[in-house]
This record gives structure tokens, C-alpha cells and sequence, in this order.
């Protein structure tokens, strides 16, 4: 395993190489990573209040605005 200060030693290209030969593993793996279980329950609470007609919804400009640092 490295640690975080061997990391901080590799340059920009080796942390990349790095960090696409664990996407490749990871991809290679085949293993699942569960949810917990309070996922289930926070997908049902939204869905139960969009089916209420109490969720409210962002368009993509509107999140774009919102998350944009603002000039101040």
C-alpha cells in the first residue's frame, strides 16, 4: 500500500499512472459495492415527496447559477 507521503513524492504523471492503474482494477474487479441500507430510505423519502408534489427542482442553468461563486 503506498502511504500519502510516497504520494506526495510522485510527479503529476506518476500520481496519473497511479491513479489509472487502480481505475483498471477497479473496472477488472467485478466486485460490488453495497449501498447502506439508509440509501434505500433517502430514495424513498424524495420519491415519496416528488409523488406528493412537495420536492422542488432545479433546471441545469439554475444549478449552474447557484453553484458559481458569486463576485463579491
Amino acid at each position: 500500500m503506498l502511504e500519502s507521503a510516497q504520494i506526495n513524492k510522485m510527479s503529476m504523471a506518476e500520481r496519473l499512472q497511479a491513479m489509472e492503474q487502480l481505475w483498471d482494477a477497479l473496472c477488472r474487479g467485478g466486485g460490488e459495492v453495497s449501498s447502506p441500507e439508509w440509501h434505500a430510505d433517502v430514495l424513498a423519502d424524495r420519491k415519496a415527496r416528488a409523488d406528493r408534489g412537495e420536492a422542488k427542482f432545479l433546471t441545469l442553468d439554475e444549478l449552474k447559477t447557484r453553484l458559481r461563486p458569486s463576485e463579491s
